[in-house]
């Protein structure tokens, strides 16, 4: 029988030969959008009014997708990136970007995901930016780990763009600075202890009672490991957890408490007030700009005593603790009920009686909760997929006014064709620059009931 060879498939993939293109503009995730044979063309690392030299990694029916090889002709807005790490580290990806240039790229993003999808118009409610300093502003950060079997190292880092590798770095521009500066000495004393093989990853947190470690471990360390720890957070002046596999935190240095923040409205320190969270829990990780997001939303919502004030994914109270200052009847409710049982000793150590806490799932069915019913405000913080399921449930709650803190200007939109088709008319909308050097858009929303 005559056999015929067969050339097997090649797997890998085909790239197109180096085009030139003509970059129009930035979509929403910040890659540069250009026009090639009818498709729309997504370059990430490209710039508005740059000529550019690509090749084309994947082709769709109706777009298709490039590598940036060349910058042929820069705009006026690109820098260079001041991280060494940038072009390998997942973290951020518009460092070369000017600041300016970002904020104003995600504000016309912002207006037009708006426009497009809950046809809010033009943008005239657009209220001023909630910006802080570019860089540094991190007050917490995950750092992954990454042990090699054959060279016994372990690397401390973040994820790689992309892909799961984990990216060694020295340094982090948009991390806090004493948070910083602990990157390369953490990485020296994890690859000393002898079940290195055990760390998982490496929270770091800077609050306003110290600097917090804490080190995620896959199985109990031996005494010495754990004097090693010790003795570096001694001389590092931090403040060392342990957590093992089921989440239980244990204090291998300094004192026996949470970390925690306070906010305060411009010029009245004496009504501060403190919030503790627990670490591994969500809390807004730019401290700056989360207390002037909280002052815009109680400038916003005004809210007065005797009101009755509803703040839903509420986490630990960042918001619900400094509207109930006001002395307005404030209910939060949360769906982790790690974070309200931390929101309820967080009422409790701002000696707020007005102030009750509840753990409900917010896209269930809320007919039988307790806390539903007529309320004067309303306040939303959800995470990315939105509070649509929650906003069903406007016609029992009938709020006057409506602030709407977003994550994801997607599910915002979305949402707020809710709030426009029940009679809400939106008064204004912000953003917040509250990851700078990155393409994510964070925005508030205020809401009035006309009819």
């Amino acid at each position: 029988m005559a056999q015929f060879f067969k050339a097997k498939p090649n797997s890998s993939k085909q790239l197109s030969a180096k085009l030139s293109l003509k970059v129009d503009q930035l979509d929403h995730l910040g890659a540069g959008i250009a026009q090639h044979q009818g498709k729309v063309v997504f370059i990430a690392g490209a710039l508005p009014n740059e000529s550019v030299q690509v090749q084309l990694t994947e082709q769709k029916k109706n777009y298709a997708r490039a590598k940036l090889l060349k910058v042929e002709c820069a705009s006026p807005a690109r820098v260079a990136p001041i991280c060494p790490h940038y072009h390998t580290c997942g973290g951020c990806d518009l460092q070369h970007m000017t600041l300016s240039a970002q904020r104003e790229h995600k504000a016309a993003a912002l207006v037009n995901i708006m426009a497009k999808l809950a046809g809010t118009g033009d943008g005239a409610f657009l209220a001023p930016t909630l910006e802080g300093e570019g860089w540094h502003y991190r007050r917490r950060a995950r750092l992954a780990t990454l042990f090699d079997k054959n060279t016994k190292h372990l690397s401390l880092g973040f994820r790689a763009a992309s892909r799961s590798d984990v990216v060694p770095i020295s340094q982090c521009p948009v991390l806090a600075q004493p948070l910083s500066a602990l990157i390369v000495p953490f990485a020296k004393v994890l690859n000393q202890l002898s079940a290195k093989a055990s760390v998982g990853h490496l929270e770091l947190i800077a609050a306003d009672n110290g600097h917090f470690a804490v080190l995620r471990i896959t199985k109990p360390l031996n005494a010495k490991d754990q004097a090693t720890l010790s003795d570096f957070a001694e001389r590092h002046q931090v403040q060392m957890l342990l957590q093992d596999n089921d989440g239980q935190l244990q204090r291998l240095h300094g004192e026996l408490a949470l970390p925690e923040y306070q906010l305060c409205a411009a010029g009245d320190d004496a009504n501060a007030v403190t919030l503790s969270f627990t670490p591994g829990n969500f809390v807004q990780v730019n401290g700056q700009i989360n207390q002037a997001m909280v002052n815009q939303a109680l400038d916003w919502l005004a809210p007065k005593p005797g009101e009755r004030i509803l703040d839903l994914f509420c986490g630990m109270g960042n918001f619900s603790v400094p509207l109930a200052k006001s002395g307005a009847e404030v209910i939060g409710v949360e769906g982790v009920a790690e974070m309200v049982i931390q929101a309820r000793v967080n009422a409790q150590q701002n000696q707020l009686d007005n102030l009750t806490f509840y753990h409900a799932d917010l896209s269930a069915d809320l007919s039988l909760e307790p806390w539903l019913g007529k309320i004067d405000k309303l306040l939303l913080d959800p995470a990315r997929a939105g509070a649509f399921e929650s906003l069903q449930w406007l016609k029992k709650m009938k709020p006057r006014q409506v602030v709407y803190v977003s994550c994801n200007p997607a599910s915002l939109a979305r949402d707020s064709a809710v709030l426009l088709e029940r009679g809400y008319q939106l008064k204004q909308l912000g953003l917040i620059d509250m990851f700078p050097q990155t393409h994510h858009i964070e925005a508030m929303a205020l809401f009035e009931l006309t009819q």
